[in-house]
């Protein structure tokens, strides 16, 4: 999985686990709790990413599963030249439901910027 994501780290990307036969995907960053979430999702991580990418025409720099008010997402962070988009992923459908530009910073420390 590393040279789909070219020269990245690990850390940048986040901690990517396969769990069970099903295979569903699961991405933690170091901030988050990694338990296993209730829900698996219906499309592996790596489908979510291929869709932010080409959406956002950039590479994925982080991922993460988790859940908002309309359900189970996939959240990817894409960096398309000099601009950063975070692309919000359907976890069911793997359609791209959102993407904006990340204009307050360029890391995602979790800190008070972001």
């Amino acid at each position: 999985m590393i040279s789909r994501f070219g020269k990245m780290s690990l850390l940048a990307v986040g901690l990517v686990s396969v769990i069970g036969a099903g295979g569903f995907a699961y991405a933690a960053t170091q901030m988050e709790n990694d338990g296993i979430p209730s829900t698996p999702a219906k499309i592996p991580l790596i489908q979510a990413v291929s869709a932010a990418e080409l959406h956002a025409n950039g590479k994925a720099v982080r991922a993460e599963y988790e859940k908002t008010k309309q359900g189970w997402v996939y959240d990817v962070e894409v960096v398309s030249g000099l601009k950063v988009f975070d692309v919000r992923v359907d976890a069911d459908k793997g359609t791209v439901i959102a993407s904006t530009e990340d204009k307050a910073d360029r890391d995602d420390d979790h800190d008070k910027k972001d």
